[in-house]
């Protein structure tokens, strides 16, 4: 027997998975099933996945993410398997004693474990997280599920995470709400929440700071495009059992504000609030997902430094959303699983252009100082078709409706360049383009970075108040986060519509399928269809579940198209067409409306049945998802704030589409008998 208890054979099955961890089975050609060496089920053979592609390292190292001397340690780590991490929920009974078994139970019989990774425990509390309620392991999720010796520890964790004590979480992930410094009276919007542990997590801290017994005064709404990640995220959070939370299915740089107009009749007498505004905003926007590496290595092979500029303009009108949304005096964090400047840096910057002195960019470096980061970018550079340019005015002309001005440091307007005479030559005369090459798998790469002669351009915002995560400090993905002040209300310009709002560009004069893809960036639908292709699925439904039993209408999401905006794809100058109507009018087609539950005769029956006092409210806190009270099955629990909020979507003519609400409290049978 070896260390704790384990056989020789046992450690070598663990080594096994740990190598294999990163591999993917094929069929071997050389496999003779008669093989006396090879049992029935042994024709498989494995094959690491390639953690190699030459046109990341060349985009990256010219954008300087990292030092010189420091980039093996970097792609070193990017290339190993993301360890597993979890966190504790913080506003649970049971928190105190989930953490003490950890640290005096699995942190002693794992420690035997560690044997790689220069990690001295196998388990430890990420010290940068509250409390010591968020963990890190030196495992895999790969191998907790295979390795046998970690067999209690996973059982333990599948356990936990069910009942909701504990939430599966990358490390990294877990950061952005820090930086919110929500409160428990706040109204918080989750504008791209699925699959829902962000949204989990600002559910954690508005409960835990409220008083036990009492509801937090303040809410949360999460929002997701996708009708099945809306079940991925109703799945996850109803795990919180909370009455503080309505989950939407909304395009999030279309979410609406419900503001009633200040004759409308249909305002009742307790109507607290007449626009849907927010003291929080979490805006962690659809990207390319580069910093996912070490849990989807096959990006790898897929990556290609277009993902980022194709997403540039959704982000710039999600994030721009979510700031008109916002109380002044509110906070936004904008955050990114994603490397790429023009996902990161560039869009904080262009939003800063456009909110014109209205919106702050916050220094929070002296906020969890034990967390590692590194400063934002101020200047970068823009790759396209072989070429590195550093401003708008070394773009050609038809390629403008790909490459944007507010991609560059400087930002700039195309416009103004044509009226200014003396840009009237055809810029793209002086563009020195590189030489492309192709590799043996015919995939286009980047052979050398060439730069147009422009000096190169710094941004004047403070970007260094944003943060960089990287994978080699503290053994974790890649993230990127800004914190936004919303100082004084938005210019008037920026509260158009986005059709009111989109730069007149010159069309490709032969555009190309890349092209095309491009011009789909003011579309979310068709942008995050494009980033699905790319990104894994245990991506893009990271902490998936069981999705039965979901409140969501089984018509929903076969009707759910028919409702939503339709993409402006081929033409970007041209107007929403007449189905936005639909929305406007709050008709929405194949999901269940939410109404209050005034049946007095049941709700009296419900407080003599289960002894409820008259001290705890229940008249206008129940609401149903059926018109005729005959054939209710289900009764959920709203808060306060939530039931504001309801008033108000009613008073507007219902412009939120809701898939969840509440806490289902009562179900089924609404007649019960009397006590005896």
């Amino acid at each position: 027997m070896g260390r704790g208890g384990r056989s020789r054979t046992q450690r070598k099955h663990f080594r096994q998975s740990r190598e294999n961890v990163w591999k993917r089975s094929k069929s071997d050609p050389n496999s003779k099933p008669n093989d006396e060496n090879q049992t029935q089920t042994n024709h498989t053979s494995w094959t690491p996945f390639a953690t190699e592609n030459s046109s990341f390292d060349l985009y990256y190292k010219e954008q300087n993410i990292v030092n010189e001397e420091e980039w093996e340690q970097f792609v070193t780590v990017l290339r190993t398997p993301l360890p597993a991490s979890f966190r504790i929920n913080s506003s649970t009974q049971f928190a105190d004693d989930i953490r003490s078994q950890l640290e005096n139970d699995f942190a002693h019989s794992l420690r035997d474990e560690v044997t790689e990774g220069g990690e001295k425990e196998a388990i430890r509390p990420l010290l940068w997280y509250p409390g010591n309620f968020a963990w890190h392991s030196n495992f895999s999720r790969m191998q907790l599920r295979k390795n046998q010796t970690l067999e209690r520890f996973h059982e333990f964790l599948k356990l936990e995470n069910e009942i909701g004590n504990i939430t599966r979480q990358e490390a990294v992930s877990m950061v952005p709400p820090l930086f919110l410094d929500v409160h428990s009276d706040h109204f918080v919007l989750d504008m791209c929440a699925a699959p829902g542990s962000k949204t989990f997590q600002l559910l954690e801290i508005i409960h835990q700071s409220t008083k036990a017994g009492l509801l937090p005064d303040g809410m949360v709404i999460a929002n997701d495009l996708d009708v099945q990640r809306c079940n991925l995220l109703i799945h996850q959070t109803k795990r919180m059992c909370t009455a503080n939370l309505i989950v939407t299915n909304h395009e999030a740089q279309n979410f609406p504000g419900c503001r009633l107009n200040r004759n409308h009749e249909k305002i009742e007498p307790d109507q607290h609030i007449s626009q849907l505004l927010f003291d929080r905003v979490l805006c962690d926007v659809p990207c390319s997902g580069d910093g996912t590496l070490r849990k989807a290595p096959d990006l790898w092979r897929k990556w290609n430094s277009g993902m980022g500029q194709g997403l540039h303009s959704l982000q710039v009108l999600i994030a721009m959303r979510g700031l008109s949304l916002l109380n002044v005096g509110g906070r936004m964090v904008y955050s990114t699983c994603s490397m790429n400047p023009i996902e990161n840096e560039a869009v904080v910057a262009e939003v800063l252009r456009r909110c014109g002195g209205s919106v702050e960019l916050v220094d929070v470096s002296s906020k969890l100082p034990q967390l590692i980061r590194r400063p934002g970018l101020k200047s970068w550079k823009v790759h396209d078709k072989g070429t590195w340019l550093v401003s708008c005015k070394d773009v050609p002309k038809y390629r403008r409706s790909v490459i944007l001005p507010g991609m560059f440091p400087s930002g700039g307007s195309y416009q103004e360049l044509v009226d200014n005479s003396n840009c009237s030559a055809d810029m793209g005369d002086n563009i020195s383009v590189c030489t492309n090459r192709n590799s043996e798998d015919g995939v286009q790469t980047i052979e050398e970075p060439v730069t147009h002669q422009s000096a190169e351009e710094v941004c004047d915002f403070p970007l260094e108040h944003c943060m960089r995560i990287v994978p080699h400090d503290q053994n974790t993905g890649a993230f990127f986060i800004a914190v936004l002040q919303k100082v004084a209300p938005l210019p008037a310009t920026q509260e158009k519509s986005k059709s009111e709002i989109v730069e007149q560009n010159v069309e490709p004069l032969n555009p190309s399928l890349e092209d095309a893809q491009a011009l789909k960036i003011n579309s979310s639908e068709s942008a995050i269809e494009e980033v699905c292709k790319a990104v894994p699925e245990e991506i893009l439904n990271d902490n998936k579940q069981n999705t039965e039993d979901l409140e969501v209408s089984p018509v929903e999401e076969q009707d759910s198209k028919e409702t939503e905006e339709p993409p402006i794809v081929e033409n970007m100058a041209k107007k929403v067409p007449a189905k936005r109507k639909l929305q406007i009018q709050g008709r929405w087609r194949g999901v269940d409306p939410v109404v209050f539950f005034k049946d007095e005769a049941i709700i009296n029956s419900i407080r003599a049945f289960y002894g409820i006092g008259e001290h705890f409210p229940l008249d206008g806190h129940l609401v149903t998802r059926n018109n005729d009270a005959s054939h209710v099955k289900r009764i959920y629990y709203v808060s306060k704030s939530v039931k504001d909020v309801l008033k108000l979507n009613f008073s507007a003519g219902q412009q939120l589409k809701i898939t969840s609400v509440g806490l289902k409290m009562f179900g089924t049978d609404l007649q019960p008998s009397p006590p005896k």
